[in-house]
């Protein structure tokens, strides 16, 4: 039974392993983008159409994934394929309809 509580532990810490290769891998990937093009934070912020919070949160490399649609727009601007960027799961099921999608409904 001991052998059983120890690996829970195990599975957790190669889990948080690739999410932090994952994220590792972004953030070079973003710093070394920015870097290339001569751009700053807010010129890449502009490009993607997220905040500058959100390029200097993946670029200092926290272990977190993005969600689907920050991950698909690090891969247009990144010239990377779709899905290459491993992402959250689906953001949809945790939110809320908006109130433009209640519009597009009638």
């Amino acid at each position: 039974m001991a052998s059983s509580q120890k690996a829970v532990p195990a599975r957790a810490l190669r889990h948080t392993a690739v999410i932090s290769e994952e994220s590792a891998r972004l953030a070079r990937a973003l710093i070394e983008f920015r870097e290339a093009e001569g751009i700053s934070e807010r010129e890449l912020a502009r490009r993607t159409w997220l905040s500058e919070a959100t390029i200097r949160t993946f670029e200092v490399d926290r272990g977190g994934l993005p969600t689907p649609t920050v991950a698909r727009s690090f891969e247009e601007v990144l010239g990377w394929a779709p899905g290459s960027i491993k992402a959250t799961p689906s953001e949809t099921m945790s939110r809320e309809p908006s109130a433009d999608s209640a519009i597009d409904l009638e």
